[in-house]
């Protein structure tokens, strides 16, 4: 089963990849982890993709389809995958499909208000990224999971979360009518209720997916 996580920045999108991809074995593959370990470990393409993000800029379009598609080709992708980041816009989209078969698409519709509180009220763990937000933390700086320093991303904040929020509304969400017309989106709400609520209601839906496949 190949799917694809949709939904603006802070709706939850990486708490419910890892329940998805560990119920289903599916292979989680984020745009922004295979951006990461490249730039981390020196490779062409991570200095390529460090030129854009340091000046704030997206990685373009090419480079990131050509990332993916040759992540697509790993072996551990035979079982099936999560796509999570991507694609970001209808040009992504369509070079997909140029490449790989998509069976479904979740999407987290959720209210940008809500957003905003979630997004500027994150704290990250740096070692292993797992998310928390400060009203649940009563003033823990360490990660529950495993120890780590827990921080702010310096992106978190009201003026940056509008600006990602915009450029999400501008070129992320018409992929929500584009996956519509194929008939293979599945639409949940994201609201304030604990993530595995959320999680019951997407796992009824992909159950029932998987057993047309």
């Amino acid at each position: 089963m190949n799917l694809i996580l949709l939904g603006a920045p802070g709706a939850g999108k990486g708490t419910q990849a890892t329940k998805i991809a560990e119920r289903y074995g599916l292979v989680h593959i984020s745009t922004g982890d295979i951006f990461r370990a490249n730039i981390k470990n020196g490779t062409e393409i991570g200095l390529l993709a460090k030129s854009y993000t340091d000046k704030g800029e997206l990685v373009p379009d090419e480079v990131t389809v050509a990332i993916v598609k040759d992540r697509l080709t790993w072996p551990d992708c035979e079982k099936g995958y999560l796509l999570d980041g991507f694609p970001r816009n209808l040009y992504q989209a369509e070079a997909l499909d140029t490449f790989a078969k998509i069976d479904g698409v979740v999407n987290i519709n959720i209210d940008h208000k809500l957003l905003m509180d979630r997004l500027c009220g994150r704290r990250v763990c740096r070692d292993c990224g797992e998310s928390y937000h400060v009203s649940t933390l009563n003033g823990a700086t360490k990660c529950a999971r495993c120890g780590g320093e827990l921080y702010q991303r310096k992106d978190d904040n009201p003026e940056t979360v509008g600006a990602r929020l915009a450029v999400y509304n501008e070129q992320t969400a018409p992929l929500i009518d584009y996956y519509t017309q194929k008939g293979i989106i599945h639409n949940f709400t994201g609201t304030e209720a604990p993530a595995e609520v959320l999680f019951e209601e997407v796992k009824r839906v992909l159950d029932g997916l998987l057993n047309t496949l």
